[in-house]
């Protein structure tokens, strides 16, 4: 049983001060005796979110590795991140991962899914395009219910654009997973990708640099989700003076420019935005840093209180998880200052609640 505690704040993106108790895990509005105060005066947020990591390997065709993935998800909750999603992993996460007080919750997507020719030999799932849709549902039913496709994958080598997953295979396995209550995140990068992503129904597109915004009003319309990563972007901008393609040079440096006027037109347009970092836990990728990827979903630009969200309250009604309210768990951030009004107030909460526990 944990501790019962008290907490009383301004609340997030309502504005209104609230005060909670919490007894067994859980947020309450009714006063529990004996209580103590552990956050008096703060703002409070919904646990962060980060909906794009890979915790548990760093390298490239590196196994699973226990001992890492405990390092990461400390690392994510640290930071104030008690939910994270996985779209795809070295292996099937453990079962423990994402139950332990220690370490956030987590959905996972099982391993990711690609043909041959995709992503890194040793990490994804390749599977014939006949053989998709059994295997997104087989990954789905196996892991947090999602599933993770690659649509596309660019490479430099003999040309810019690598194997791209037909848009009736796409549509055919995104049904299936949702005929067994799954959901379907897609990789993309192409303009070609995104469009079968999106006109197959998914569920979220992921770093969708070649998104054409004649597809936002559809995207809205159905709930596909938008995860643009730029954290990671940001990192590749080294490949822009060491790739050997000058085509892909001019690819990637037109392909990022456009990201932010994309996002931005995106949220215009009613898309749900999430901030995803894509960290894997190496010295450029490190987990625990959706407070950057927040910023720069700001710089997009996206007004601050829905970038944001996109990290907090957004992302956990989108993944079905609920936020500050009466018999939700505890899983509290809060921050001496209003993070609306400097974005960097972000890094450094001053209470981490989670399962009712204070980890910081």
């Amino acid at each position: 049983m944990t501790e019962s505690m008290h907490l009383r704040g301004i609340a997030l993106p309502s504005e209104e001060v609230v005060e909670f108790w919490i007894k067994d895990g859980l947020l309450t509005d009714e006063l529990v005796p004996g209580a103590t105060t552990v956050v008096d005066g703060a703002w409070l947020l919904p646990g962060l979110v980060d909906s794009h990591t890979h915790p548990g390997a760093e390298q490239p065709g590196d196994p699973l590795d226990a001992n890492l993935l405990r390092r990461h998800g400390r690392e994510h909750l640290a930071a104030g991140v008690t939910l994270l999603r996985v779209p795809g992993s070295a292996d099937r996460l453990p079962s423990w991962f994402g139950t332990e007080p220690d370490q956030p919750r987590v959905l996972s997507a099982g391993r990711w899914l690609g043909l041959p020719g995709m992503f890194y030999e040793g990490w994804i799932r390749h599977v014939g395009e006949a053989e998709m849709a059994d295997a997104a549902v087989e990954e789905a039913l196996a892991s947090g219910g999602w599933c993770k496709i690659y649509a596309d994958w660019v490479v430099d080598e003999g040309g810019l654009h690598g194997p791209h997953l037909p848009a009736d295979r796409l549509a055919e396995a995104t049904r299936r997973v949702h005929a067994v209550g799954g959901r379907v995140a897609v990789h993309s990068q192409t303009a070609e990708g995104a469009r079968a992503a999106v006109e197959a129904g998914v569920d979220s597109l992921e770093h969708g640099l070649g998104l054409e915004v004649d597809l936002l009003d559809r995207m809205a319309a159905q709930h596909t989700a938008l995860v643009p990563t730029f954290t990671v972007w940001r990192t590749f901008e080294h490949v822009t003076r060491v790739s050997r393609s000058a085509r892909f040079r001019d690819w990637f440096r037109a392909a990022h420019a456009r990201l932010g006027p994309l996002v931005s037109a995106a949220h215009e347009a009613g898309v749900t935005v999430l901030a995803g970092t894509d960290s894997y836990g190496t010295p450029v990728l490190p987990h625990g840093r959706v407070s950057g990827e927040v910023r720069h979903l700001a710089a997009a630009p996206m007004p601050a209180v829905a970038a944001i969200g996109a990290a907090s309250w957004t992302a956990r009604s989108f993944l079905g998880y609920p936020g500050l309210e009466p018999g939700a768990s505890a899983d509290v951030v809060a921050f001496d200052q209003d993070p609306r009004t400097d974005l960097t107030v972000l890094d450094s909460p001053v209470r981490v609640i989670h399962r009712g526990r204070v980890v910081r």
